[in-house]
């Protein structure tokens, strides 16, 4: 079969019904989902062979035209598929560069107390305004690892905005994950969810808190790298195949060797480090205002937003 005619799973060459609900049953229900694939993960996901695999991703690549070379023309045209979100603070939203973009991963990290929890409710209100107020006009997906997701934050903020809180709830899923393992299989939950209704941001807080917790000592850091790697792939992956925006948030360590300024850094090291397009470091204020650095992006310099966080939200301090 031609390349052009491969539209669906089931137009891969060797795949029949059978194997297609394999394939569908594990998630991988579209050409990008199996091109974007390792054979390897495929094949362990699905029970199907490595080799049949290797040639499904090869086909799927081919048709979905994954991995090949673009022109700078044609990525400038991929950037303007991008949204961005409001954060409800307009010198926020500058520093950012309009707001919280989709395909990317932005990531709050910064030690306890800092708002970090804050700044994921508030973008949840958000994604459901209407474009034309700096929203998504969709909903939004949650995995909570620290039982931090409280409704009663998400009713004051969306009354701040005119919105009702009620119908804000709806458009808003939490999945509570008490473990890593958990964690990382409510992304497949989140993609599964994304077929049904329109997820455009997919927030984890906190991000490495229970690989933290449960995997201890230099011994296990390997693992532990490892299967942080695993977990920001797939979010990037989903950011990528929804045009959605993927906010983490991100605990810190002291830092003995930092002499000056201040002394902490985020966890999850380079893996995290990488992997996340937008990092913003929260530290407290005077006044009870919030300091948001932005320490690393693709485009953007490094710079710095007062903001506070009020009983309303969000907002320029």
């Amino acid at each position: 079969m031609s390349e052009a005619k491969i539209k669906m799973v089931e137009d891969l060459p060797g795949v029949g019904p059978a194997i297609a609900d394999k394939l569908r049953e594990a998630g991988y229900d579209t050409l990008e989902a199996i091109g974007t694939q390792a054979p390897g993960t495929l094949s362990d996901a699905t029970g199907i062979g490595k080799e049949s695999c290797a040639k499904f991703v090869q086909e799927a690549r081919k048709a979905a035209n994954i991995g090949s070379f673009l022109t700078g023309t044609e990525l400038m045209e991929k950037r303007a598929t991008v949204g961005k979100l409001t954060t409800s603070s307009s010198t926020f939203d500058e520093l950012l560069g309009g707001g919280v973009e989709t395909q990317s991963i932005t990531e709050f990290y910064g030690q306890y107390g800092s708002g970090k929890t804050q700044f994921i409710l508030q973008l949840a209100v958000n994604a459901t305004l209407p474009l034309e107020q700096g929203g998504f006009d969709g909903e939004v997906a949650i995995i909570d690892t620290e039982n931090t997701f409280r409704p009663e934050r998400i009713i004051s903020m969306s009354k701040a905005l005119d919105l009702d809180p009620d119908e804000v709830l709806r458009k808003i899923h939490v999945g509570r994950a008490y473990n890593s393992h958990q964690q990382m299989l409510m992304v497949e939950k989140v993609t599964e969810l994304a077929k049904e209704r329109p997820i455009k941001v997919l927030a984890v807080d906190s991000l490495t808190g229970a690989f933290r917790a449960e995997y201890i000592g230099r011994g296990t850091l390997a693992d532990r790298q490892g299967k942080i790697n695993a977990h920001m792939t797939e979010l990037a992956r989903f950011g990528d195949l929804n045009n959605a925006a993927v906010v983490v948030t991100n605990q810190v360590s002291s830092n003995p060797a930092a002499f000056f300024g201040d002394p902490t850094k985020p966890i999850g090291g380079n893996i995290v480090g990488h992997t996340s397009k937008f990092r913003i470091y929260l530290r407290r204020g005077k006044a009870g205002k919030r300091v948001c650095k932005l320490v690393d992006s693709p485009h953007l310099p490094e710079n710095e937003a007062l903001v506070s966080i009020t009983e309303d939200g969000i907002r320029d301090g």
